[in-house]
């Protein structure tokens, strides 16, 4: 008996924020290695910081992604002539949201998930350690939600009421 060969569809998702160096670094980590194959991450900010956040670094490692591979950068690398094609935006910063992207390849469709940012929490080693854990489980859920929707059917309409389903749980 011969083999089918199955060809997966790949997505390219990039996840922006406003400094890159938190939500979107372990956002973008949880799609690589939660996405199976299926979707390749990018993040980037409006702003960046240059840095990523050691407890965002801390976090990433769990996963097994390495974090050599992880920079703070502009977003403005995503609208260069070599650049991947984007098959969705995820905006994971409320000001990330409001702010206006560089024009990207393709058309992808647009997305925002607000996360509190846990880089901007004071306190002792261990309260911070906790705010970047949180963060970081809030976002892997949703990751988690978001691969299991079948994306090849779904419009920026029909994904906006899907997403609007997991606002309300």
């Amino acid at each position: 008996m011969i083999g089918k060969t199955v060809i997966v569809k790949t997505y390219n998702v990039l996840i922006l924020g406003t400094g890159n160096s938190a939500r979107s670094i372990m956002a973008e980590a949880l799609f690589n290695t939660m996405g199976h194959g299926v979707f390749t991450a990018y993040s980037a900010g409006s702003s960046p910081t240059g840095v990523v956040n050691r407890y965002a670094v801390e976090e990433v490692k769990c996963t097994g992604y390495p974090t050599k591979n992880l920079r703070s950068k502009s977003w403005d690398e995503f609208s260069q002539p070599r650049a991947p094609e984007m098959n969705f935006v995820i905006t994971v910063c409320d000001n990330a949201a409001r702010e206006t992207p560089p024009a990207l390849h393709g058309s992808p469709v647009t997305i925002h998930w607000g996360f509190e940012d846990p880089a901007i929490v004071e306190g002792s080693f261990g309260e911070k350690k906790e705010a970047f854990k949180k963060a970081f489980l809030q976002i892997r859920n949703r990751i988690d939600l978001f691969t299991q929707l079948p994306l090849a059917h779904l419009d920026q309409e029909s994904l906006n009421h899907e997403m609007g389903k997991w606002e309300k749980n």
